[in-house]
């Protein structure tokens, strides 16, 4: 009898297979530009982003902030974990009338130079990268001295960070060592993960205004066909109708307590924009 061992940096390439499967789910771009598209322009606008700036957006997806970076006159790359993400991102920009570098590249083993970018930014994205320390390492390693960091998270209280909470039941295990990606929202995590690697360190937390569902149920629905996480959650209790009735009840109710009316929701985010410190 013989048996078989699975390296670590075989089963992180296929945790990272994995989550590049997840993410090409769906139509997570329709959540970019139809939910969340305030987002991206608002880190741009924090991050202070001017022409002729090195911009990296890390796990950019399809460019929600990407795009509005080199808008604004920036030399950006954006890269992704995902290449289905970046292919509409392409096709979004040349709309747009933004050029741009549209880079695969894993968030928490960036293929750049140290200190490479005047601003690193990341919108709803490396916060799901599994690893934290990993994923803060890189962010910090290729900015330069003096840069800018800028990240946009859903925090654990917020209204993504509750949908988590409220899958989690329904969801398989989270791979060994894997952290939920809302702890990015918290403050104390973050400061933790940057250390005095940074300087002028920012924390705010914000409000996104969401009027994009008239009923709990719009939202759920939307939910269960756009958004990878949801989608990946859904297909684990696919063969247990009864499973699938409860958590569609559970996320029509997560909306409804979130309802300020009319269908309209504030969903929690935290605003991190800070400085790696000078060499020296």
């Amino acid at each position: 009898m013989t048996t078989t061992t699975t390296s670590p940096a075989d089963a992180d390439r296929a945790l990272k297979a994995k989550h590049r499967a997840l993410w090409a789910l769906g139509d997570y771009p329709a959540v970019a530009t139809e939910v969340i598209a305030d987002l991206g322009p608002t880190l741009v606008t924090a991050s202070a982003i001017t022409p002729g700036d090195r911009v990296l957006d890390v796990a950019a997806g399809s460019g929600n902030a990407a795009i509005p970076a080199a808008l604004a006159g920036a030399q950006v790359v954006a890269s992704d974990l995902c290449p289905e993400l970046l292919d509409v991102g392409r096709r979004a920009a040349g709309v747009a009338g933004a050029t741009l570098e549209w880079r695969e590249a894993d968030a928490e083993a960036l293929p750049f130079a140290n200190g490479q970018f005047d601003a690193v930014l990341s919108c709803v994205g490396a916060m799901f990268a599994p690893h934290h320390r990993a994923t803060a390492d890189e962010l910090v390693r290729v900015c330069r001295p003096g840069g800018t960091i800028g990240l946009i998270s859903w925090t654990p209280a917020g209204f993504i960070g509750q949908m988590f909470a409220t899958m989690k039941p329904y969801a398989p295990p989270p791979p060994p060592g894997a952290q939920p990606p809302p702890l990015w929202g918290d403050e104390a995590h973050v400061r933790a993960l940057l250390g005095d690697r940074v300087t002028q360190f920012t924390a705010q937390r914000r409000m996104l205004r969401v009027t994009r569902f008239a009923t709990p149920e719009a939202f759920r629905d939307f939910f269960k066909t756009a958004y990878g996480p949801t989608i990946a959650t859904y297909a684990f209790n696919g063969d247990d109708p009864r499973r699938i009735a409860d958590l569609d009840r559970d996320l029509a109710d997560l909306a409804r307590r979130h309802d300020l009316g009319g269908g309209a929701m504030d969903w929690e985010y935290l605003l991190v924009t800070a400085r790696r410190v000078s060499a020296g």
